[in-house]
C-alpha cells in the first residue's frame, strides 16, 4: 500500500494521510484536525478531542410545522421533523454573523472532508466538494450574498453537537441525522435527504445483512452515531466495540481487516463503496431516517432563514446536485424529501 501527503496546515507542518489502495484507488484517511487556506477555501482547526443498496430519496409535497420543538429522548415521530417555520427576517444571529470580529460576514460551518460525494477534497485541485458542499454554498448565497462567504470548519462525527454548542460553528452540514437525543442539544433545520442504516462488508463475506449473519462478526461504528445507536438496542450477538471519532475511519479498518463490517448510513456507504468495489452494501436498510442541518437551540432566526433556503432548494438546485454526486451510486430519478416526513 502506498500512500501519498497533502499538506494542509502550515505553521505546525501537520498532515493528512491518504490510504491508496492499488487499483482500487480508495483516498480514505484517519484524519487530524487541519486548518488552512487552501485554493480560496479557509479551513480552520477542527473542535473538540479527536479532530482530525441505495437509499431511497422521500417524495416531495408538504408545508413546514408552525413552530420549533424542545424534544426529550423520548420524543414523538410528530415531534422529530418539527421545526421553525421558514422566513427571510434577520434575527440577531444572523445580524451577529455579519457584523462579528472574527469571520465577519461569513457562515462559519462544519462539514466533512472524507465522505466520498458528500463532502470530501477533491486531490486534483484540493477543494472541498460534494452534496453537502453544494447545500452550504447555496445557503451562503441566500443568506449573505456570496456562495464563497465561508469558512469550513471540518469536524469528526463524535464532535458534530459539541461545535455547535461551543459555538465554535454557526451550523453543521455533515449527514447529520436527526434524532430525538440530538433535539435535546441542538436545532434542526427541515429535512433535507432520506437514508437508512445498513450494513457494508468485504466482497465473499458471510454476512447478509442487519441479521443473524452478524454473530460473533466484529462490527465499525462511528461514536455518538446512529449506526452505533441501532447496534446498541440489537448487535445480534455482534463485537460493537470498535468506535472511532470519524465515519470513513471505519472503512480503513475494514480494509486492513481489522473489522468484518462497518455499520453506516447507507448513503454514504454506497460512496465507499464506489470508492473501493472490494465492499458492497449488503442487506436493505433498517431503519428510516433523515438529514437535516443543526444549529443552535436559540438561533432560531438562522434556522428559520435555513429553513427558507431549503424550500427554494427543493424546487431548484437540489436535484442537479444529487444527479452530479450521488445518482452515479443511489440511482436516478430521486427526489427530495418535503419539509414534513412521515417515517
Amino acid at each position: 500500500m502506498t500512500r501519498r501527503r497533502t499538506h494542509v496546515e502550515g505553521g505546525a507542518g501537520q498532515w493528512r494521510s491518504r490510504a491508496l489502495t492499488g487499483r482500487r484507488g480508495a483516498a480514505v484517511a484517519a484524519v487530524a484536525g487541519t486548518g488552512a487556506l487552501v485554493a480560496g477555501l479557509l479551513l480552520v482547526p477542527s473542535a473538540g478531542p479527536g479532530a482530525g443498496g441505495p437509499a431511497r430519496a422521500a417524495g416531495s409535497g408538504g408545508t413546514a410545522h408552525a413552530s420549533g420543538v424542545s424534544a426529550s429522548k423520548d420524543c414523538t415521530n410528530d415531534e422529530l421533523y418539527k421545526s421553525v417555520p421558514p422566513s427571510t427576517a434577520e434575527g440577531p444571529t444572523i445580524k451577529d454573523i455579519k457584523t462579528r470580529t472574527d469571520k465577519p460576514n461569513r457562515l462559519i460551518v462544519g462539514v466533512d472532508q472524507n465522505s466520498y460525494r458528500w463532502g470530501f477534497r477533491n486531490p486534483q485541485t484540493n477543494d472541498l466538494e460534494g452534496f453537502d458542499i453544494d447545500l452550504v454554498r447555496r445557503i451562503a448565497k441566500e443568506v449573505l450574498g456570496d456562495e464563497k462567504a465561508v469558512a469550513f470548519k471540518t469536524i469528526p462525527t463524535n464532535q458534530r453537537i459539541a461545535a455547535i454548542q461551543n459555538g465554535d460553528v454557526d451550523m453543521v452540514v455533515r449527514t447529520m441525522t436527526i434524532t430525538c437525543e440530538r433535539l435535546a442539544d441542538v436545532a434542526f433545520s427541515t429535512v433535507y435527504f432520506e437514508t437508512g442504516q445498513q450494513l457494508l462488508v468485504p466482497q465473499g463475506s458471510p454476512i447478509t445483512g442487519y441479521d443473524d449473519s452478524l454473530k460473533g462478526r466484529r462490527l465499525c461504528s462511528a461514536e455518538n452515531s446512529t449506526a452505533l445507536g441501532e447496534l446498541k438496542k440489537k448487535s445480534f450477538g455482534a463485537d460493537i466495540r470498535t468506535q472511532v471519532p470519524n465515519q470513513l475511519d471505519c472503512l480503513v479498518r475494514l480494509q486492513l481487516g481489522q473489522v468484518d463490517g462497518v455499520v453506516t448510513d447507507s448513503a454514504l456507504a454506497a460512496g465507499q463503496a464506489a470508492q473501493d468495489p472490494a465492499v458492497h452494501l449488503v442487506g436493505s436498510p433498517f431503519t428510516k431516517e433523515y438529514y437535516g442541518i443543526a444549529m443552535k437551540k436559540d438561533a432560531t432566526d438562522l434556522v428559520a432563514r435555513v429553513n427558507r433556503v431549503l424550500e427554494d432548494y427543493r424546487k431548484s438546485g437540489w436535484s442537479a446536485s444529487y444527479d452530479k454526486w450521488l445518482a452515479a451510486d443511489l440511482g436516478g430519478g430521486a427526489k427530495p424529501p418535503g419539509p414534513e416526513v412521515s417515517p
